[in-house]
């Protein structure tokens, strides 16, 4: 099931910041702490849709630059 969201800039600029920073926790931190259970296919999900709100974003860049423009 998809769902559709609308969001600005801003937000999935944030939403990719918080993103990657719980990756990397999730990647290098948490394996550290004792119990902890890897679950590797989260990971390779996240860092998927990280990429996938980057190329969002520079899209936008694109369409921004793009002469007549505003």
């Amino acid at each position: 099931m998809q769902k559709t969201v609308k969001l600005s800039t801003h937000e999935i600029e944030l939403l990719v910041s918080l993103a990657s920073d719980q990756l990397f926790r999730r990647e290098f931190i948490d394996p550290k702490m004792p119990g902890y259970i890897s679950k590797s296919e989260d990971i390779t999900l996240g860092k998927s849709l990280v990429t996938r709100l980057k190329a969002v974003l520079e899209q936008d860049k694109v369409r921004g630059a793009a002469p007549g423009k505003k």
